[in-house]
């Protein structure tokens, strides 16, 4: 199997590198030792040459805005526009957003604020490779961008109050199986780093009010495990247990 490109567009706050894995790492222990991975470090610069060596290409999270205008940022869009069909393409976070951006959607900072610690998300659309089922999903969350208009040929595929287009799915414009999904979670993330990233930011960037009430939600259950499985399955094309095939939420 080919591997899977990791499209480095972020790394943790300076104060948290050394005591949490770098966003690659995480994404290659949420794939498993099994799983060849190939790191890309987009703000230096780099991008694969061709995306159909790769199984699929997963954009990481960013403290980026989608809109900034900065060097790599252009670059990376215009990537993910010649990828698409190609290989498969998973965003998360700052991801999520890119690939909305170069599709035909519109990001920008949202007005509800800072989202951050656990959000429930609502599963509004099942795709073949989201198994186990699950009606809902609470995942660690930590942005303030979003979405606000979707791509024309997105599939909204979770959602909540907060976050209208939670997730996303787009078939392959070739009609392949080189299809694109995105969330606007972090499954990689897990809840201790998603608790100090909020402590890093309290006070001066997240109200207290705010932080207080993301802390304790970090404290609950959380669905990683199931979007973890929705991820693998959708990047390595692998067919449902026959008892899933065909059922409902």
């Amino acid at each position: 199997m080919k591997p899977v490109a990791i499209l480095e567009t972020g790394t943790p706050p300076p104060d948290l590198r050394d005591s949490f894995d770098d966003y690659p790492a995480r994404f290659r222990a949420l794939l498993g030792e099994s799983v060849a991975t190939v790191r890309f470090d987009v703000q230096a610069g780099r991008l694969p040459d061709d995306p159909a060596e790769f199984q699929g290409a997963i954009v990481t999270g960013s403290a980026a805005g989608v809109y900034d205008d900065l060097p790599w940022i252009a670059p990376l869009l215009d990537w993910l526009r010649n990828a698409r069909g190609k290989t498969r393409l998973v965003g998360i976070c700052f991801g999520h957003q890119a690939l909305a951006q170069a599709f035909g959607g519109h990001v920008e900072k949202s007005d509800r604020g800072w989202g951050v610690g656990l959000h429930r998300y609502d599963v509004s659309g099942h795709e073949p490779w989201m198994y186990p089922r699950a009606p809902a999903v609470s995942i660690a969350v930590s942005h303030q961008d979003q979405v606000v208009v979707r791509p024309p040929d997105a599939r909204v595929i979770a959602a909540c109050d907060f976050t209208p287009y939670a997730a996303l799915a787009y078939d392959d414009p070739t009609g392949g199986d080189n299809g694109a999904v995105s969330f606007q979670c972090h499954p990689e993330f897990q809840p201790e780093y998603a608790a100090a990233l909020v402590e890093a930011r309290r006070g001066h960037r997240i109200p207290h009010e705010v932080a207080d009430q993301a802390i304790a939600s970090l404290r609950g259950p959380n669905d990683r495990a199931v979007l973890t499985a929705w991820i693998r399955a959708f990047l390595m094309l692998t067919p449902p247990p026959a008892e899933d095939q065909g059922s409902g939420i």
